[in-house]
């Protein structure tokens, strides 16, 4: 069958605004107060953060959303994922070092993200860190796992289904799409649960219904499944 392209360009990235905090509630007052929207401008605590949590608890949303906030205030920052082989030298411009998913850092990603640590306590610069683990049990080189830890650490719980439910149609009111409860249903029950998949999931679904200039019903999504 014909394949369609489809065009989220309009999708909204990350926010802390965007975020359901559920349980994780102190993780974002934290990280909202840090980056100065609820506070007003504020002296920053160059003190590390470290988020914690399993797959769809909303880590790299958060990290992506604090990245967001501060290039908005014309701040630069350094990103570390563990998808990036060769990662930069530390920028003394940098106001903040984010670092994804160390629990999956190489030997070298290691090297890099304890040098920008190093560098980024030298010039009293505050480092967000995430991963799936805990501190303690991070396999990690000892002086990046101590460093990931002696801060603030915040263990991230994923969302209850009916919480999930409440962030997905947050985010379709925020496209200004309607959700019947068929379809939410639908959603829920065929496709991963992960929030970032869900968010992904209804940003194909948006663009396939402007596209094709339909409402979003269930025959839609499985229109779409079949012809992308």
């Amino acid at each position: 069958m014909k394949q369609i392209a489809l065009d989220i360009g309009l999708a909204t990235g990350p926010t802390l605004a965007s975020f359901f905090p559920g349980p994780n509630e102190a993780a974002l007052r934290h990280l909202e107060i840090w980056v100065g929207q609820k506070s007003g401008p504020v002296a920053r605590s160059p003190v590390p953060t470290y988020l914690w949590g399993s797959s769809g608890s909303g880590k790299t949303h958060l990290l992506k959303a604090v990245q967001v906030a501060l290039r908005e205030q014309g701040a630069s920052v350094g990103w570390l994922d563990a998808t990036m082989q060769e990662p930069p030298e530390f920028n003394e411009n940098w106001a903040a070092v984010l670092m994804d998913d160390v629990h999956l850092y190489t030997a070298v990603q290691q090297h890099a993200a304890f040098n920008w640590f190093v560098n980024a306590q030298t010039h009293q610069r505050w480092v967000l860190g995430a991963g799936e683990l805990p501190p303690a049990d991070l396999k990690l080189r000892e002086d990046l796992r101590t460093r990931l830890g002696w801060g603030h650490v915040f263990h991230l719980q994923v969302l209850s289904e009916p919480e999930r439910r409440a962030v997905l149609r947050k985010a379709a009111d925020a496209r200004g799409i309607f959700l019947g409860d068929d379809v939410m249903d639908y959603i829920l029950t065929r496709f991963s649960r992960d929030l970032g998949h869900l968010m992904e999931l209804l940003d194909l679904i948006d663009g396939y219904a402007l596209q094709t200039k339909r409402g979003i019903t269930i025959p839609l999504i499985k229109s779409m499944m079949e012809n992308t």
